[in-house]
């Protein structure tokens, strides 16, 4: 990366901004650090930036979106089909003002949508709340005559109206049952209006209480019937809102269009608003990566702005772009789900690499495997392009593929015994694969190799390691901790091939010189001993964790002549 740092004429900002934008490699950084310096907040200030439009704009397609994917039954699929899009075509007016109206029509629909369903619940639970009176034929208006009073009651449905009517007996009053359900009797009560004080006061005990429908005119039967008059219209026009939201559905490539667009916009307010300014000028920092630099040098240069560049210092933290090839591109998944490295530290996807791989390889070890794993990795990528994380999903795939099915040669695996199966079902003549070594035959060999092969990657990490403490001058470091246990390691091989026991022994006494150089005080004779225990636990302890490759390796290959001895056993090819 390269730093940038940038003055232009205020009048220029937008060309500037649409011109860097269109070049796609800056990246500009927070002016934070420039703000708390006196010298630099008198002269300038945070250039102010109104987002709030763009954001809306951005809210609002997407809601089209998610309701034309509702409504208009358009699915993607597992991969989404992507498409040229033109320069002139993603910048055009016409597309703009085409994606604006849609998606203003189709947020009026969803709005007008939401409005119909929340007058349907209303519709519903008002005729819900009609509908256990739907047998009484009197008025709900209607409240008494000159000497009667009318009470529609409710009362819970474990009380029995026969004991109600013999504590009413005594009274001037009658109750009658208009319907029950499993929670209450619904009851008109008709009391003389001398008694009505009294008789609540008896119907009190059974939990009765008095209902009503204020402002509501008729027969409960009226009211129900004009209800479902009105839902009945209101689905007729719900369908109609929905009918017109599925044929929005053929403005979904612009509606995309102008979602790409917008966040297009964004992210140059994004940039704007980190511009330090006094109205006349602008300033701004910026990091591009070094073999994009001669870009916006000519970019710059044409629009007679000052700028200059500069390498990062080591305080500085730019942005991170890993240069890749298309061995370790699709590593970026893997490296990405975590974090990217530091841009100070080093990129570790082409170190990683040819282990991943490698070892993918041998843990899968079948040729009908690998051959599946290609053509998934190929043929999705022919077909979708994938982006992103999906397209270095399938690319990883792939090289996997290859790798296990190079590996399947050498094992002999064809999806397991397979071939051995088939040929003796089909011809009852004995049929094996030619290999170099088996999972079954040369376990023994097999463990070696995977501990040896970690041991190669151990050593890897400690040479990344030691360069990197090299380049910050960390030299008694690098020597105590990489360099030391090389030496340790070409020792104990000497020593096995009865070469020499001195390398050994120079190894250990840098061992224990270690910590009495870098230690202090009583840590001096301690980090001996912490030392020796966490070195030789850790690099024997994950060298020996490298043995699960030929587990793995064995598992899938007795897996496999398991599952085939079973579908071999009736005797037909198809099973």
């Amino acid at each position: 990366m390269k730093k940038l740092r940038v003055i232009a004429l205020a009048s220029q900002r937008e060309e500037l901004f649409q011109g860097l934008l269109h070049l796609g490699c800056v990246e500009i950084s927070e002016p934070d650090a420039k703000l708390s310096d006196p010298e630099w907040t008198a002269l300038l200030q945070r250039n102010t930036v109104d987002r709030s439009a763009t954001r809306a704009q951005i809210a609002s397609v997407r809601t089209a979106l998610e309701a034309v994917k509702q409504y208009g039954k358009a699915k993607d699929g597992l991969f989404i089909q992507r498409r040229t899009v033109s320069e002139a075509d993603f910048l055009s007016p016409e597309t703009v003002e085409q994606a604006r109206n849609v998606s203003e029509k189709t947020g009026s629909l969803l709005q007008n949508l939401s409005r119909l369903r929340t007058e349907a619940a209303r519709l519903e639970a008002r005729r819900a709340g009609l509908t256990p009176w739907e047998e009484l034929d009197l008025p709900l208006e209607q409240s008494g005559t000159a000497h009667t009073v009318f009470h529609m009651e409710v009362c819970p449905a474990s009380v029995e109206l026969d004991d109600v009517r013999d504590a009413l007996d005594s009274y001037a009053a009658d109750i009658q049952e208009i319907s029950s359900d499993r929670q209450q009797h619904y009851t008109l009560l008709t009391v003389h209006r001398d008694d009505a004080g009294a008789v609540q006061d008896v119907l009190r005990p059974f939990s009765f209480s008095v209902t009503g429908f204020p402002g509501v005119t008729g027969t409960a039967a009226a009211n129900i019937a004009e209800l479902n008059r009105q839902l009945d219209e209101n689905a007729r026009e719900q369908e109609r809102m929905v009918s017109e939201l599925e044929q929005c559905a053929e403005n979904r490539d612009i509606l995309r269009l102008y979602a790409d667009r917008l966040e297009a916009e964004a992210s140059k307010e994004s940039g704007a608003a980190n511009l330090l300014t006094d109205g006349t000028i602008v300033f701004f920092e910026g990091w591009v990566p070094d073999d994009k630099m001669y870009l916006v040098r000519n970019f710059l240069d044409e629009n007679r702005c000052a700028w200059d560049e500069s390498d990062p210092e080591p305080e500085d933290k730019p942005p991170v772009q890993l240069r890749s090839n298309i061995l370790t591109r699709p590593l970026n998944m893997v490296t990405e789900m975590y974090s990217l490295p530091d841009y100070h530290n080093v990129d570790p996807n082409p170190f990683m690499a040819p282990f991943f791989i490698l070892f993918y390889g041998i843990m899968m070890a079948d040729m009908g495997y690998g051959l599946l794993m290609i053509l998934a990795g190929v043929l999705v990528t022919r077909k979708y392009r994938p982006k992103g994380t999906a397209g270095h999903l399938f690319g990883l795939l792939t090289l996997c593929g290859i790798s296990t099915f190079v590996m399947g040669m050498l094992t002999g695996g064809f999806f397991g015994d397979f071939l051995t199966q088939f040929v003796k079902l089909v011809s009852g003549a004995d049929f094996t694969l030619p290999a170099l070594f088996t999972p079954l035959d040369d376990t023994l060999m097999i463990l070696v190799g995977s501990m040896c092969l970690g041991f190669v990657q151990i050593v890897t990490g400690m040479a990344i390691s030691f360069g990197l403490k090299m380049r910050r001058k960390q030299y008694l470091d690098a020597l105590f901790e990489e360099v030391t246990w090389w030496i340790v390691f070409a020792g104990i091989a000497l020593m096995v091939l009865n070469v020499t026991d001195l390398l050994l022994y120079i190894g250990i006494v840098l061992v224990i010189a270690g910590p009495v150089v870098t230690g202090e005080g009583i840590g001096k004779i301690s980090g001996i001993f912490g030392s020796l225990y966490s070195h030789v636990t850790g690099y024997f302890g994950d060298i020996l964790s490298y043995s699960r490759l030929m587990a793995l390796m064995l598992a899938g290959s007795v897996i496999a002549q398991v599952f085939n001895t079973l579908g071999a056993i009736p005797g037909n090819v198809i099973v």
